[in-house]
């Protein structure tokens, strides 16, 4: 076991390379996400909607782990993008739907082939991706519950 100082030492840390990585993961994706000009963190809402058609704010923040005062001016911004459109519910006005437009909906012919870039840019087997992916969903869960 490491003396308490050791512990300290940046080398031992778990935090920082999944911090590190996280980060260069995101700078991967910016040449294709540029082509497309839209941030990662949008494209991370476009794929839920692509998923699931049209979404509450609080389901996309649900789902992508991130918060209103987050999501919100992003939302703004794809809007304006002319994006996604976002409505009130009309029995509960404090609920706002978000759709995609026909030009967020286009987006994602040209967003298909984003994944395979990445996993030739990263280098990794099937396998590797397959234990990571599932180690950091682990953690996810558990740290969200």
């Amino acid at each position: 076991m490491k003396s308490k100082e050791e512990i300290l030492k940046l080398e031992h840390q778990v935090c920082f390379p999944i911090y590190t990585l996280s980060k260069e993961i995101v700078s991967m994706y910016r040449p294709y996400l540029d082509e497309l000009d839209i941030s990662y963190p949008q494209y991370l809402v476009l794929m839920v909607l692509w998923e699931e058609q049209q979404a509450t704010v609080s389901m996309i923040c649900e789902k992508l782990y991130l918060d209103t005062g987050t999501i919100t001016p992003m939302l703004k911004r794809m809007e304006a993008k002319e994006l996604i459109a976002r409505t009130r519910q009309k029995n509960d006005e404090r609920v706002v739907q978000i759709t995609l437009t026909q030009k967020g909906k286009d987006l994602k012919k040209k967003a298909i082939n984003i994944p395979y870039k990445l996993l030739e840019d990263i280098d990794l087997t099937q396998e590797e991706l397959v234990f990571l992916r599932s180690i950091t969903t682990k953690i996810l869960k558990k740290s969200n519950k």
